[in-house]
């Protein structure tokens, strides 16, 4: 397992090269760990962490080249929850998905996105981890039921998939769901037995992450995805100056073109192509996975509405 150094109280990764070795598989206790990469995300930041740390037994957050108040609010609520809450500082520059340096850096070396993340992953101490992004708030009914059902697998043979709703707000300044790319996840999130087959890798255009073995089954919509509400609706750390061939350029205007509508209106449209969906579910995953999405919506979110979301979001920003 990866020990971060102690610098002026902070504790530090830097330089590493990640290995397979660092996940200490066998060394794992019984339970759940959220891992975060954080890079300036201190608009949702409380919020994410305030709304998920009561379901898990640890957040790792990593942050890495924040220019805002990031680290201040890391240590603010660390200080709030003690160890359930720990906070490491991987000092490397790191190229982001879809850049020029992305592409070629080689997937184990420090500036390497995918070193990043799986750093992040290692330095999680239980059997169980899951990817928690600094926009996410957390759906509580159904998060709740999805994490009993998690502490209940007895076999590890399962990713326990979940996934969430893309938020934007409307010129009068009401919220909905974008159109043009309504769900968050599908099929690359979830709650996983962590082992040297779990563990992320290289595409050129981004990372990608593997999950050897394991049969994904989906376990609901957990999280408000929060990212188009940013500065910036969530592009600004892909470095799109920079870069001007990365892929984020189209998915910026595709956003911004995009007709924001209520949930149920998301969930007709994709029921409206589910005729496919359905004939494919039994014989390819990612199918069987929007099927499963598509009966959620179709049977609402728990307990959980656009408004609501909106009135909990001004409870903790």
């Amino acid at each position: 397992m990866i020990t971060p150094k102690s610098t002026d109280g902070q504790d530090v990764i830097s330089g590493h090269s990640f290995s397979l070795s660092d996940l200490s598989v066998d060394d794992r206790k019984p339970g759940i760990s959220a891992f975060m990469r954080i890079r300036n995300g201190a608009d949702f930041l409380e919020t994410t962490i305030e709304s998920h740390i009561e379901y898990f037994d640890e957040i790792v957050a990593v942050h890495n080249q924040c220019t805002d108040t990031s680290p201040a609010i890391l240590m603010r609520l660390k200080q709030r929850h003690g160890e359930k809450l720990r906070v490491v500082h991987y000092t490397d520059r790191v190229f982001p998905p879809g850049s020029v340096g992305h592409a070629q850096t080689p997937k184990n070396a420090p500036q390497s996105l995918v070193n990043y993340y799986n750093v992040a992953l290692a330095l999680t101490r239980y059997q169980f981890a899951t990817k928690l992004d600094d926009d996410h708030l957390g759906i509580e009914e159904g998060l709740a039921d999805a994490i009993k059902r998690v502490r209940e697998d007895r076999l590890h043979r399962v990713m326990h998939c979940f996934s969430g709703l893309n938020l934007a707000r409307r010129a009068e300044g009401t919220l909905g769901v974008t159109a043009s790319n309504p769900i968050s996840g599908n099929g690359d999130i979830g709650f996983f037995p962590v082992s040297e087959k779990t563990v992320f890798g290289h595409d050129r255009r981004f990372e990608t992450f593997r999950h050897d073995g394991l049969r994904r089954e989906f376990v609901g919509f957990l999280y408000w995805h929060l990212k188009y509400l940013k500065k910036g609706n969530g592009f600004d750390n892909y470095e799109l100056s920079d870069n001007p061939e990365s892929r984020y350029h189209k998915q910026r205007e595709r956003f911004r073109g995009s007709e924001i509508v209520t949930v149920e209106e998301v969930a007709a449209r994709l029921g409206a192509k589910q005729t496919q969906v359905w004939l494919l579910s039994p014989f390819i995953d990612k199918a069987r996975l929007r099927r499963d999405q598509i009966k959620c919506l179709r049977s609402g979110l728990p307990s959980e509405d656009l408004i609501t979301a909106d009135r909990r979001l001004s409870q903790y920003c």
